[in-house]
């Protein structure tokens, strides 16, 4: 068993300094037996002056240790001394070899082997003071100029300052105390009238509603018998006569009405019913009634249109779609088709040819039709029907024309004018609000009028001052004598200018030094078919002539011609500018073609034709740049660029008692209009149209790009 040396600690003068232990066993206290102490804690694992000897003794290293936390804390260096066998006698601190029960290892590693001159060494301990472990740490409030994070500090208490300066007169910083207790709360008081509820009613018997009907559409003669009625019912409630409780006035009034024809008098009480019928206020109800009735049937159908979920039918046993599923399968719902949804008719469409639509630019939800049946020998009345989708069983609005419509637009400004082009070379306006079903001005009077059909009618916005913001809205036509004229409103009637002459083009001539080429001289006037404005520089647009040439024009230049574009053979029926790349657009021809053009080249960029036959009209579709559809009498074709340029995605073909005559894309849906020569205009939806990825513009670009470079 190892026994440690008392321990002697001395100052720098030599004097003892060695702690007193606190504690004192009593007399007569046994003290404990010694534990096994392992050589391993008592030899420290880190290397000293004395690890660096060897041994081959098996008795393990040794070297005195002390705990330093029972010493006190010095500011000066103290020594300790160990006391060997010669200065404490009688104690035996040798180390024998022991036995090997006698000696605990945790190890078999031998490191150092003790002597007795190792023993007797004196060993000096250096002490020095631990830190400080406070038990209350309060952070200053202040930080000297040299800290590091002084920089930060400054820069927070600059945006503190910049803070409580801009939070007064600001509605997002308020004032208030802030405390750990809350505040004892305010006792207010207020004073006002007591809120009492009464209970009224009244009671309206049949008699009371009829009598108040009856005041309302009476006649001069009625009111003298009625005035006569009440004064004879007066006079007997004065002698005492009992009259109806409960009605009143009125209750009295009816009951004399009632004995004046018990006696005989016949009293003209009940009102006409034409004039109920023919009233306004009955014609509303009428109106409301009937608007909500056909917004039941027909609510799929709108709402496909509209593109909203389509409600169930709870009495039906039929799903929606589960009768096109069954016919067509799964092959024929992902395939591009059109579906019919519904179809604009009435008696007096019936028969009529339809010559043009137009959408209103501000109600999108009416339409402007127009019909006529050409006859060039016999000029034949023509009409005009305003539809609505919230009753397609009937139009809004109907004038009747002295002559077949050839054209309809809508004013921008003035959304309630429709402006009107007729066979007979009229251009009338008409106001689709008033009930009047008469038009507003005409050309009648004109003595620049049309003598020739004019086939179409715009409004165009032109620039105005220098600075391009005022724009004034004018009113341009197309006639078939060739002249391109603009409408004034003067007085009671139009008055026009022309802002252009088509010109035919003649022969070419060779020239004698035989060089072929080609020299084209305006001479006789040309009749222009279709015109189109361009989308950003209004002050542009094209005319279609028929002698097949598209002829650019400037709005304020009535001298030139900006360019002349040779492809089509046959007359240019329509032109349309694209509304996402204003440097394209498409014409049709009677020539069986339809051209993509770009305005800086003078050939067509890509042409499409699959049919024998001609096209009557050509529409860009506004919801996506690459689609277009065309019609002519035996179909209507849904082009689509991005799946091919040789063949259209969808075909529909028309009736065998019918002939396709007129198209026109539905604005903010994928729906198309189609009109033909029975008087329907039909609405049908493109299902299944896959529109491509990236922007409508760019899309556009590439194809033309491509075509061009091919």
């Amino acid at each position: 068993m190892l026994r440690f040396p008392s321990l002697q600690v001395l100052d720098d003068e030599g004097k003892d300094v060695t702690p007193r232990p606190l504690y004192r066993a009593e007399p007569g206290h046994v003290q404990p037996k010694p534990s096994t102490v392992f050589l391993d804690e008592i030899s420290p694992s880190s290397g000293s002056n004395y690890s660096k000897a060897t041994s081959s003794s098996n008795v393990p290293s040794f070297s005195s240790c002390m705990d330093s936390s029972r010493l006190p804390s010095l500011s000066t260096k103290a020594s300790l001394t160990m006391e060997t066998e010669d200065s404490v006698p009688k104690r035996d601190i040798s180390i024998k070899n022991p036995a090997p029960h006698e000696v605990l290892r945790k190890t078999d590693n031998v490191k150092q082997h003790v002597t007795e001159e190792m023993l007797d060494e004196v060993v000096h301990i250096c002490l020095s003071e631990t830190d400080t472990i406070p038990l209350l740490d309060v952070p200053p409030t202040h930080v000297s100029e040299d800290a590091g994070d002084a920089e930060a500090v400054k820069e927070r208490n600059t945006e503190y300052a910049e803070l409580c300066k801009n939070r007064r007169g600001n509605d997002k910083y308020v004032e208030r105390s802030m405390q750990t207790l809350t505040g004892a709360p305010k006792t207010k008081q207020f004073q006002s009238d007591e809120i009492v509820m009464v209970e009224e009613g009244t009671m309206a018997t049949v008699w009371d509603i009829y009598d108040s009907f009856c005041d309302q559409n009476q006649t001069p003669d009625s009111e003298e018998g009625t005035k006569s009625t009440m004064t004879a019912s007066n006079d007997k409630e004065k002698k005492g006569e009992k009259s109806s409780s409960g009605t009143g006035g009125t209750g009295s009034t009816i009951s004399s009405l009632l004995e004046m024809e018990m006696n005989g008098n016949s009293v003209n009480a009940e009102p006409d019913p034409k004039l109920i019928m023919l009233s306004e206020s009955f014609q509303h109800s009428l109106l409301v009634i009937e608007r909500s009735i056909l917004a039941n049937v027909f609510q799929p159908k709108l709402a496909a249109y509209r593109q909203l979920p389509i409600l169930e039918d709870p009495n039906s046993t039929v799903k929606p779609g589960a009768e096109q599923q069954s016919e067509g399968g799964e092959e024929t719902l992902l395939s591009p088709t059109l579906e019919r949804l519904w179809s604009f008719s009435c008696e007096l469409t019936e028969g009529q040819n339809i010559t043009s639509m137009a959408w209103n630019k501000e109600n999108t939800d009416l339409l402007a039709v127009g019909y006529s049946e050409y006859d060039f020998i016999n000029l034949k009345p023509g009409l005009i029907c305003c539809w609505s989708l919230k009753n397609p069983t009937w139009p809004e609005r109907v004038f009747h024309c002295h002559s077949g419509v050839t054209s309809l637009d809508f004013s921008a400004y003035n959304p309630s004018q429709l402006a009107v082009g007729m066979f007979d070379g009229t251009v009338a306006i008409y106001d689709v609000q008033s009930r009047d079903k008469t038009c507003i001005v005409s050309s009648s009077e004109c003595s620049k009028r049309h003598l020739h059909p004019v086939w179409q009618v715009i409004w165009t916005k032109q620039e105005v001052g220098l600075s391009g913001e005022d724009r004034v809205e004018s009113l341009v036509s197309v006639s078939a004598d060739g002249r391109i004229t603009k409408w004034l409103l003067c007085g009671e009637g139009l008055n026009c200018i022309d802002l252009m002459t088509l010109r035919r083009a003649q022969n070419p001539k060779k020239k004698a030094t035989g060089k072929k080429k080609k020299d084209f001289v305006l001479s006789a006037v040309t009749p222009g078919l279709c015109i189109d404005f361009h989308p950003a520089n209004t002050g542009v647009y094209l005319v279609g002539t028929r002698e097949g040439h598209i002829q650019k024009f400037s709005f304020f230049d009535s001298q030139n011609t900006l360019e002349t574009y040779k492809k089509h053979i046959c007359p240019v029926n329509h032109v349309e500018w694209s509304p996402f790349c204003s440097d394209a657009y498409l014409s049709c021809s009677s020539d069986w073609t339809i051209q993509l053009w770009k305005q800086d080249r003078s050939t067509p960029v890509l042409s499409f034709t699959s049919i024998q036959s001609a096209v009557y009209a050509v529409r860009w579709s506004p919801n996506c740049s690459t689609i277009f559809a065309a019609v002519n009498e035996q179909q209507v074709e849904i082009w689509d660029l991005n799946s091919s340029l040789l063949y259209p995605t969808i075909v529909l073909h028309a009736a065998p008692f019918a002939k396709w005559t007129s198209l026109l894309f539905a604005r903010g849906t994928d729906c198309v209009l189609v009109g033909d020569s029975v008087g329907q205009v039909t609405v049908y939806q493109l299902k299944n149209l896959r529109v491509g990825e990236g922007q409508q513009v760019d899309r556009l670009e590439d194809i033309i790009h491509s075509a061009v470079s091919r």
